[in-house]
């Protein structure tokens, strides 16, 4: 296919991710989104309760149970902004990701495959300690953000108190597109600080449908909502006079971002959201290769995988490796090389994928997520091309800081337990750690946060009939080391040295103070911190 060709796809194309601390309403504003581009007739929530169906993002019985997101999902839909003049929609890509802490090895992996961020921030709660970790890391790969004020519908801070704690706290200086009429918990409807217009929202039954949008001028808005509008109107003027408008370089630079206020349970200014992405978010662009190089979107087809996932089709124990495309067109069926190993893979089975459903997909381009179904070969961080030849960095893996012994309670079950171990392992739902004097029969899983291993223990027994037990383990720091310096660790209390299914030497310690012992008394012995995503 032509340059110009791919040129016209990508432009069309908005690929980012929905980031924030536990509980501010991703998978629910994933629903909306997907509700207001008509891939859905009703949009769900988490828990599923009364009337509203449960989410089609959160699919594991874990998250269904529990109310939360415990892997990522991808959704794919077109949409049309109603002030656009095109006849061509634009194709939204859109990975909802955990926001447990616990999980967060996850959402690194995917803000490597995405091109712009929505950060969701709890209108009452403010900046929370897994929001400020997104933001920086989101900082460090150069992804722009897009700011939303979620549950505006109950009661929270003032937007300008809002506004002033992500400028001092992270200097990221939001600039509000719209600002709301009515104070967090009486939701009204928006100021558009373009345009100066009122957008009024009429309430659905349960929140399930798209919310009734009245469109008014300056005159009647104020007319309609009184002091609740002049407010507004000064709010947006201090704004002006502060200098908070949006400015579109300064967003893609990563110094602005852009703010829009939001109820994703009633679908509240989710159209604004909609309509924001495909304005500001930037489309795919070229990306660096290991060599330094950059690959062009225009270039043959490369791709990386940063997902892979098993469990999700019930009746058929199957893999799938979510690969985002960076460049060229790909095609069902073509051949394509695994830069990690020189081998061909076909992608004979690939399909798009909606939460857990999935159809079948013949062409993709830069931006696009595509589900490679049974790519045993493939692993997170994996590059596949089209000559000439390229390979992108590794996706780092997170520091563990949680361990546990892991055994099969059934000998009989052997088999099986092995099997399912290499699958969590090669999916990155823990890392896999294995010394001779534990052997296999009991792997070591290591974690950033516990609620990894009940992930692994659930699936085992869900997907592979196996049930396990888990036992803690005294360490709580990880270190690099090489074989040298293993010997002399082995020897040391309060230290067991492990290999990690990728060859890496990783020596456990108890706690700090016994690493800095160490550290002080054998300053020969290779301690090398692992390297975090975050960093």
């Amino acid at each position: 296919m032509s340059s110009e060709v791919i040129s016209r796809e990508v432009k069309r194309r908005r690929t980012f991710a929905i980031i924030s601390h536990p509980d501010a309403g991703k998978s629910t504003m994933t629903e909306a989104l997907a509700l207001h581009a008509h891939m859905i007739s009703e949009a769900g929530a988490v828990h599923g309760k009364g009337s509203r169906r449960a989410t089609v993002s959160d699919w594991m019985e874990m998250e269904k149970a529990r109310g939360i997101s415990v892997t990522s999902t991808a959704l794919q839909f077109n949409y049309t902004p109603e002030a656009s003049t095109s006849d061509v929609p634009n194709v939204i890509n859109l990975v909802d990701t955990p926001g447990h802490s616990d999980f967060s090895e996850d959402t690194y992996r995917v803000l490597t495959a995405v091109d712009a961020a929505v950060m969701l921030i709890d209108a009452a709660k403010g900046l929370e300690p897994q929001t400020l970790k997104l933001f920086q890391v989101c900082r460090h790969r150069g992804i722009p953000v897009i700011t939303v004020i979620n549950k505006w519908d109950r009661p929270g801070q003032t937007p300008l108190e809002l506004i002033d704690e992500i400028s001092e706290r992270i200097g990221l200086i939001p600039t509000p597109l719209y600002v709301p009429v009515g104070i967090a918990g009486d939701y009204r409807g928006l100021l558009d600080r373009r345009t100066g217009e009122y957008i009024h929202f009429e309430r659905t039954a349960g929140g399930a449908k798209i919310a009734p949008e009245i469109l008014l001028n300056a005159d009647e808005a104020a007319q309609r909502e009184g002091d609740a509008w002049t407010a507004a109107q000064e709010e947006s003027e201090l704004l002006s006079e502060l200098g908070q408008d949006h400015d579109q370089e300064m967003f893609l630079a990563g110094q602005t971002s852009p703010m829009i206020f939001t109820s994703a349970m009633l679908n509240f200014g989710v159209r604004q959201l909609l309509d924001a992405l495909v304005e500001f978010a930037p489309p795919p662009r070229s990306r660096e290769t290991v060599d330094g190089t950059e690959r062009e979107v225009t270039d043959a087809f490369s791709a990386v995988v940063f997902k892979v996932q098993a469990g999700m089709d019930t009746s058929h124990r199957d893999r799938l490796a979510y690969m985002r495309i960076v460049s060229g067109e790909f095609e069902r069926g073509m051949v394509v090389t695994h830069a990690q190993t020189g081998k061909p893979f076909a992608t004979k089975y690939a399909q798009a994928v909606f939460g857990r459903d999935r159809s079948t997909v013949d062409n993709a381009f830069p931006g696009d997520v595509v589900g490679l179904v049974n790519a045993m070969a493939l692993a997170p961080g994996d590059t596949l091309f089209i000559d000439p030849k390229v390979q992108y960095p590794p996706i780092p893996s997170f520091a563990p800081e949680h361990f546990s012994a892991l055994r099969v309670t059934t000998a009989d079950k052997y088999k099986q337990f092995r099997k399912a171990v290499d699958q969590m392992d090669a999916e990155g739902v823990v890392q896999v750690l294995r010394n001779d004097i534990r052997g296999d029969a009991s792997p070591v899983m290591a974690a950033v946060g516990p609620m990894q291993f009940e992930v692994v223990t659930a699936r085992m027994k869900a997907e592979f009939k196996v049930d396990t037990i888990v036992e803690p383990l005294g360490y709580s720091i990880a270190r690099r080391t090489d074989e040298a310096s293993a010997p002399e660790l082995n020897r040391q209390r309060g230290v067991e040295v492990f290999t990690r299914s990728d060859g890496a030497i990783l020596a456990l310690f108890s706690d700090k103070w016994r690493l800095q012992y160490i550290e002080k008394e054998h300053p020969d012995l290779l301690l090398e911190p692992l390297v975090a995503a975050a960093d």
